[in-house]
């Protein structure tokens, strides 16, 4: 499979590491993670940073010239993970991890010789959580793996085997950075890219390299299904008209009694006359 390019040297992871968490460090935490555990897996891509020079010399060593020699450091790993989550930022991860195979061959003046080497173990982190938006957050670790690796190598010819089919036992540090998108509260996808550091096998040193992505279930959370809002417009309240302006009223009339009509003095009867 194609290589998957990965930060060459564990300066560059370092960086990295202290970027994502200066800009998030900025951001307003709109998402928590409530406590409790969790369970998840992963698959990606591994590549190994040996120091493949080691083949070539010990084969000088015995007294062969090399002719050409080959490595292939890229592999397919996975891992299995199970972890409670103490507060909002913080968690405690432990699992199980399979770095892969990566192989070696060479062509010598006495034969050829090829093998591989498998690095496989447990390992026990420390994850903090902060949140980019109500769904994104991002994650960083560090922690413990312990690594057991195993080479396997036959020659042909006058070639002796590289390394003997044993394996070696070794604790060192890892670390990584990751983004995760909750699905729903109860399911999250989890990518990540993490350095196994000093992953040793018989002859080489170096560090090992894996890009995952995969998923996250946690237990007793509630999927919540997003409810549509309407909108409710609110009761009309009455407001009483203010009261008409007061009306002047016309002052009552004054009954004004008509004058008494003039007295006529009722007139005398005409006297009879005389005979």
């Amino acid at each position: 499979m194609n290589a998957v390019k990965l930060p060459a040297n564990p300066l560059r992871l370092r960086l990295l590491t202290v970027a994502s968490f200066a800009f998030v460090c900025s951001t307003s935490a709109m998402a928590q993670e409530a406590p409790g555990f969790y369970v998840g897996g992963s698959l990606g891509a591994t590549r190994a940073h040996f120091n493949n020079d080691a083949y070539n010399n010990l084969a000088r060593n015995n007294g062969f010239a090399i002719n050409s020699s080959s490595v292939d450091n890229s592999s397919t790993g996975g891992k299995l993970f199970g972890g409670y989550q103490l507060n909002p930022n913080f968690a405690v991860e432990g699992g199980y991890f399979d770095l892969g195979r990566f192989n070696y061959s060479g062509v010598t003046s006495g034969g050829t010789y090829n093998g591989n080497t498998r690095s496989h173990g447990l390992n026990l982190d420390l994850v903090g959580t902060l949140p980019l938006s109500d769904r994104f957050s991002v994650l960083g670790r560090v922690g413990a793996a312990y690594a057991r690796t195993r080479d396997s190598s036959s020659s042909t010819g006058f070639a002796p085997p590289v390394t003997a089919n044993m394996s070696r036992n070794d604790t060192h540090v890892k670390y990584g950075v990751g983004l995760q998108y909750a699905i729903t509260d109860a399911l999250s996808l989890r990518g990540e890219l993490e350095r196994y550091h000093r992953v040793n096998d018989q002859i080489r040193r170096g560090n090992v390299d894996m890009a995952s992505i995969g998923l996250v279930y946690r237990f007793g959370a509630k999927a919540q299904t997003p409810v549509a809002q309407t909108y409710v417009a609110p009761a009309p309240v009455y407001v009483a008209p203010p009261p008409p302006p007061p009306v002047a009223m016309a002052p009552a009339p004054v009954y004004v009694a008509p004058p008494p009509p003039p007295y006529v003095a009722p007139a005398r009867p005409a006297k009879e006359g005389r005979n």
